[in-house]
């Protein structure tokens, strides 16, 4: 990749974003962290309650948690929300549980409603801010979300781990799961931002958090023998299993139904092969999957994300490629492109 790229990478939190200059040090390179999208709808939604204003969500699916939280919270008010069917997936796959949310389907405003904008990516905002430090905007672009898959019937939760599983079994490439072209039909969080950007390269958080950790100077070295890469995110942390540049195993759960306590004994179970999918689905968390031949060990846990001192006392090394643990995810993205 020898042009200049803005990468993001989507949290619920933060929004993450590095504009990749070729000709520069990856550390000198323009950063950038600000609120992610679902915070800045969900500023929207609640100051159209403050004001007593119905609300028109139109535009692209895109990640929930702020912004569907502040929706729940309109509706509550006794206030109106209206939703366009592509943008109400936001909330939930069955358009039949939105409509019992309460949000109102149609392909229009209604009188008197207040318009918002939804989607993971504002490329209007992303070009003001690049040029107003008298920067190019780049033509390229490649975003991590979370996506969950799709599906009417299944958990998303259940899903998502099926996805793993599959990923587990046929080899556990993360480089595969940096889509550059065709993007497959479940991940509809991924493929709405190609309807924004139609030739934006798309990938999960999970895999560019986990090549991230791998892309760290000091991580690199052990994976021939193995490695624990971990990253407490704001919303969500995955363990995964790495050798060589394989994954043997991953697990994830929901960071706020975590502590010091509880991580440290769902690790040393999945070191020891024993942590099973139901025990951490059934905790909250969205599953875990090993694949047969993952061995016990893994000694070497590094560890990154916003959230990552909750395992301080663990005394797990901090990684942070190129100096920046909030980028980790943007260099991961680098490196399955094979670019650093």
């Amino acid at each position: 990749m020898t042009e200049s790229m803005i990468i993001i990478d989507v949290g619920s939190g933060t929004q993450d974003i590095l504009l990749y200059q070729p000709e520069r040090l990856l550390e000198n390179c323009p950063k950038f962290i600000v609120p992610s999208r679902t915070q800045i709808v969900a500023a929207h939604i609640r100051k159209a309650t403050e004001l007593g204003q119905g609300i028109f969500m139109h535009g692209h699916l895109m990640g929930g948690g702020a912004c569907a939280l502040a929706v729940k919270r309109h509706l509550a008010m006794g206030l109106k929300a209206y939703a366009t069917p592509q943008v109400a997936l936001t909330f939930n796959d069955n358009l039949e549980l939105v409509e019992r949310m309460g949000i109102k389907l149609c392909e229009k405003a209604p009188e008197a409603t207040t318009p918002i904008w939804l989607g993971d990516i504002d490329p209007l905002a992303l070009r003001q801010a690049i040029e107003a430090f008298g920067m190019e905007y780049p033509h390229k672009l490649a975003v991590a979300v979370q996506d969950h898959g799709y599906s009417v019937t299944e958990s998303n939760r259940i899903l998502r781990f099926r996805l793993w599983e599959e990923f587990v079994r046929q080899g556990g490439d993360l480089r595969k799961l940096v889509f550059t072209q065709d993007i497959p039909e479940v991940y509809t969080r991924m493929r709405a931002i190609r309807e924004i950007i139609p030739e934006a390269i798309l990938t999960d958080t999970g895999t560019s958090a986990l090549l991230g950790i791998m892309a760290d100077p000091v991580v690199t070295p052990h994976l021939k023998n193995g490695i624990l890469a971990v990253n407490i995110g704001n919303s969500h942390t995955i363990v995964a299993a790495i050798h060589g540049e394989r994954v043997y195993g991953i697990f994830e759960h929901h960071t706020s139904m975590v502590n010091l306590e509880s991580l440290a004994k769902l690790v040393r179970r999945f070191q020891s092969t024993e942590l099973m999918n139901t025990e951490v689905f059934e905790q909250g968390g969205h599953g875990a999957t090993l694949h047969p031949e993952m061995h016990q060990g893994w000694d070497f846990v590094a560890v990154t994300g916003p959230r990552r001192s909750m395992a301080k006392p663990l005394g797990w090394y901090e990684a942070a490629p190129f100096g920046d643990m909030m980028l980790t995810g943007c260099f991961g993205i680098l490196a399955g492109l094979g670019t650093i």
